[in-house]
């Protein structure tokens, strides 16, 4: 087709009123503006889209899983009944095997979770999602320990019932779940990104779980030096120091509140040791 002098265009060039801003082409070269990203996401939000999310997955194993979790701590109680008669021992059993139910989920079905989630391929999942690492972290961790919640009332009213324990102070569980749950859920997911298969990171949180039973349910007067000293490495135990306390006479809530606060600063570490581990397992 002929087109006539004056009547040519260049279609290389925008016609002003479609540009932006009616900014016109220069030099032949059209006009560039940068492209506007969304806002990033935001800590709280994302670790509540996260944790709802994960309690719904983990509802349908909810039955089973608080079965399991405060059936072993009350049978554990029970058999400790034939060796234990009270006193502090019997605090310290009592504190124990409560606490055990928030190792059972926090260090065994956790490091199971992040060992899968890793195998399987569920990470880059997470890694296309607009969500900080630590919120995938915390959500998890918080939705698996929420269903700790039950277990560890039923298991410290029973053992209140069986040791003749008072129940008056049992609101401490209010902090004591969720602090020593955050030291051990940190533990339970680095177990999990870290561990090179799933079965490993396994055996990693059946390991920790079996401590945290040797070393928080056992009465620590009986244990040898060596033994003490590995207790007192263990997060679960300064959780366990705390409840127990509070079955005393004149509590010495100094000393809960210690106990407490290093729950609270394990957990702080353990927590950015696994989102380092969620971020270095998500790139690879």
């Amino acid at each position: 087709m002929d087109f006539r002098e004056g009547e040519q265009r260049d279609v290389s060039v925008v016609p002003a009123e479609v540009l932006p801003n009616g900014v016109l082409a220069v030099d032949g070269q059209p006009a560039r503006e940068a492209a506007e990203l969304g806002p990033r996401a935001r800590l709280w939000p994302s670790l509540v889209a996260v944790y709802r999310a994960q309690l719904s997955r983990a509802r349908v194993a909810r039955i089973p899983l608080l079965f399991v979790a405060t059936f072993q701590s009350v049978g554990i109680l029970i058999m400790m009944r034939g060796v234990v008669d009270g006193g502090r021992e019997a605090q310290a059993v009592v504190a124990g095997s409560a606490v055990l139910v928030v190792a059972f989920v926090a260090l065994n079905l956790l490091a199971q979770y992040f060992g899968q989630l890793r195998a399987s391929g569920g990470l880059d999942h997470y890694a296309t999602l607009p969500v900080p690492p630590a919120a995938v972290v915390l959500g998890a961790a918080g939705a698996y320990a929420s269903f700790t919640v039950p277990g560890t009332l039923v298991t410290a009213l029973f053992g209140c019932a069986l040791f003749g324990l008072p129940v008056a102070h049992l609101w401490v569980l209010a902090l004591v779940i969720p602090l020593a749950g955050a030291a051990l859920s940190g533990l339970g997911a680095a177990f999990g990104l870290l561990a090179p298969r799933p079965e490993l990171a396994t055996v990693l949180g059946q390991l920790g779980m079996s401590a945290a039973l040797l070393l928080g349910v056992l009465p620590p007067d009986r244990m040898p030096e060596a033994v003490r000293f590995a207790r007192d490495l263990l997060p679960s135990t300064y959780g366990v120091e705390a409840f127990a306390r509070t079955f005393r006479t004149s509590p010495d809530w100094a000393f809960v509140l210690g106990d407490l606060a290093v729950c609270a600063a394990v957990g702080v570490v353990s927590l950015g040791v696994a989102t380092w581990a969620y971020r270095r397992a998500a790139v690879r």
